[in-house]
């Protein structure tokens, strides 16, 4: 399921920053401004996402237990 998450956002934005700016019309006046735009709206926004996502998969650290709970926890789940 993640990596189904991860391919699909990927593509999405993919498909925003480099399909997008070539489906402007050709008589916009600041049509090199606006594909500036979306190429870094999808850069940014996928940047953002993945970290994110990747924060939530492998957080830097976890929950903080007293050691009485620890003991008590491999006492009840074992």
């Amino acid at each position: 399921m993640g990596a189904l998450a991860v391919v699909l956002i990927t593509f999405f934005w993919l498909a925003v920053g480099v399909v997008g700016p070539f489906v402007l019309p050709k008589r916009i006046h600041d049509r090199g401004l606006i594909r500036v735009m979306l190429v870094l709206t999808a850069v940014c926004c996928y940047m953002f996402w993945l970290v994110g996502y990747m924060c939530q998969l492998h957080p830097l650290w976890g929950p903080r237990f007293n050691p009485k709970v620890l003991v008590a926890m491999r006492r009840e789940w074992e």
